[in-house]
C-alpha cells in the first residue's frame, strides 16, 4: 500500500514541457477543456456582473414567495451540480417556508406526479451542456403541464440547444443564462460545462464571490505546478477506485467516479461513498487492486470523521494507494479557508485530471472513450411517453405513444 502526499510533489513552472499541454491528438479537447477552466471562471464572473440586474429581476420576485420550492435538475453530471449545492443553497434562503431540492431529470420524468407538487410555487433550475437532453426537455413539458405556478431558470452551454430555444419562446416565465462559449465541451466528458454551471449557481445564490479568488489560485497552482503528482497517482495499476466525500463533497465524489468510469471506458470500476457510509458494506471492495481518493472536508467536525477512516484504511494495509486531498495539500501556503461548496471546484479539476491521465495510460481516447456508441455525448435512445395516455383508465394495457 502507498499513501500519496500531494504536498511533496515536484514543482515546475508552466511551460511547453507541461504534460497537460502535450496531450496526444486523442485527448487534445479534454486536455484543453480541463486546463481552460480558471479562464472561463473569470469570464463567467465578469458576465455575472454584467447580467446581475437582469437575473435579479427574474429571481427576486420568486425568492419573495415564502413557500417557494426550488428544484435543481439535470441528468448525469448535470444532476450532480444540484446534489452538491442543494444543502448550501438552502442555507442562503431567508424565508423559513422555502426549500431547495436536487432531483435528477431522469427521476422526474419517470415519476412526475411523485416529484412535482401543484400546490407549491416552483422554480426549476435546469442544467444542460447541450441543452438537448430528452429528459431535460421532458421536465420542462411535465412541469408546465402539472404545476400551476412554475418558473424556469435555464443554465446551458449551447446557444443553439432546445433549452435556449425554450427560454426564447417562454420569456414570461423562463430566464436563460448562457455559459461561456468554450464551456460547450467538444470532448465526450463534461468538464468545463460542469464547473461553469456549478459556479454560475454559486454566483447567483451565495452571499459573496470573494472565495472565487482563492479557488482560482488553488486551481491554477494545480494545473501549472502539480500535474506530475496527479500523473504519479494515476500511474498506479488499479482495477478499482473509490472516491470518498462527506456533505457536499459526496456529490463531488459521485461526479469524480463517473468521470473516471467514462474516461477509462469502464476498464477501471469506480464507486463513491461518504467516509462514514463506507464502513457500512462498501468497504468490502478494498483489496490490493483498489485505489482510494478521499476528498477532505474543510469543516473541522466533519474532517475528524474523515481522518478516523483515513487512519483505519492505512492500518488495514489492504488498499493499493490512498490519496487524501485537502485544501492545505493543494495550497502552497498551507492555509484552509474555503467552504466545501467552493472547495469542490479545485477538487473536481484534480479528479478530472486523474481520470484523464488514467485514460491515456490505458490507451483509451479521452475525447472519445466509447467509439462503439454504447454511450454518447448527448444521450440517445430515450423514448418519451405521453403522461396523459398513461393516466387514463385502463392505460396500463395501452401501447399508444
Amino acid at each position: 500500500m502507498q499513501v500519496s502526499d500531494l504536498s511533496k510533489t515536484h514543482l515546475y513552472p508552466k511551460s511547453a514541457a507541461n504534460p497537460l499541454w502535450q496531450a496526444p491528438e486523442s485527448g487534445k479537447w479534454t486536455a484543453t477543456e480541463i486546463a481552460q477552466q480558471p479562464t472561463l471562471w473569470r469570464e463567467l464572473q465578469a458576465d455575472f456582473k454584467h447580467r446581475e440586474a437582469q437575473l435579479s429581476a427574474f429571481l427576486n420576485p420568486l425568492l419573495a414567495k415564502d413557500n417557494l420550492r426550488i428544484i435543481l435538475t439535470g441528468a448525469g453530471t448535470s444532476a450532480y451540480i444540484g446534489e452538491a449545492l442543494a444543502a448550501f443553497l438552502q442555507r442562503q434562503l431567508r424565508l423559513p417556508g422555502q426549500r431547495v431540492e436536487a432531483l435528477s431529470s431522469t427521476d422526474i420524468v419517470s415519476h412526475p406526479r411523485l416529484h412535482l407538487n401543484p400546490l407549491q410555487p416552483t422554480l426549476i433550475v435546469s442544467y444542460g451542456r447541450s441543452g438537448n437532453s430528452p429528459e431535460s426537455l421532458a421536465v420542462l413539458a411535465l412541469a408546465d403541464e402539472l404545476l400551476t405556478d412554475v418558473s424556469h431558470l435555464l443554465l446551458t452551454c449551447n446557444p443553439e440547444g432546445a433549452l435556449a430555444s425554450y427560454a426564447a419562446e417562454h420569456s414570461h416565465k423562463a430566464c436563460l443564462w448562457l455559459m461561456p462559449q468554450e464551456s460547450h465541451d467538444r470532448s465526450f466528458a463534461m468538464t468545463s460545462s460542469f464547473s461553469c454551471m456549478y459556479l454560475a449557481t454559486l454566483l447567483l445564490f451565495a452571499e459573496e464571490d470573494k472565495p472565487l479568488s482563492r479557488v482560482l489560485t488553488l486551481t491554477e497552482q494545480l494545473l501549472e505546478t502539480r500535474l506530475d503528482g496527479v500523473q504519479q497517482t494515476a500511474a498506479h495499476c488499479c482495477k478499482r477506485i473509490v472516491f470518498l466525500g462527506a456533505g457536499p463533497l459526496k456529490a463531488a465524489a459521485q461526479e469524480a467516479a463517473l468521470k473516471y468510469l467514462e474516461l477509462t471506458a469502464g476498464i477501471v470500476i469506480s464507486s463513491f461513498e461518504s467516509p462514514l457510509g463506507f464502513r457500512h458494506g462498501p468497504k468490502s471492495l478494498v483489496n490490493e487492486d483498489t485505489q482510494i481518493v478521499m476528498l477532505g472536508s474543510s469543516e473541522p467536525y466533519a474532517r475528524a470523521y474523515d481522518l478516523d477512516l483515513l487512519s483505519e484504511l492505512r492500518a488495514d494495509k489492504r488498499a493499493l494507494d490512498i490519496c487524501y486531498l485537502s485544501e492545505e495539500a493543494l495550497a502552497q501556503d498551507g492555509q484552509a479557508s474555503l467552504e466545501e461548496a467552493w472547495l469542490i471546484l479545485p477538487f473536481i479539476v484534480y479528479c478530472q485530471l486523474l481520470a484523464f491521465y488514467k485514460a491515456l495510460e490505458l490507451g483509451v481516447s479521452p475525447d472519445n472513450p466509447c467509439p462503439s456508441g454504447q454511450v454518447n455525448r448527448v444521450v440517445q435512445g430515450v423514448k418519451l411517453h405521453s403522461l396523459a395516455v398513461y393516466t387514463r383508465p385502463g392505460s396500463l394495457d395501452n401501447t399508444e405513444d
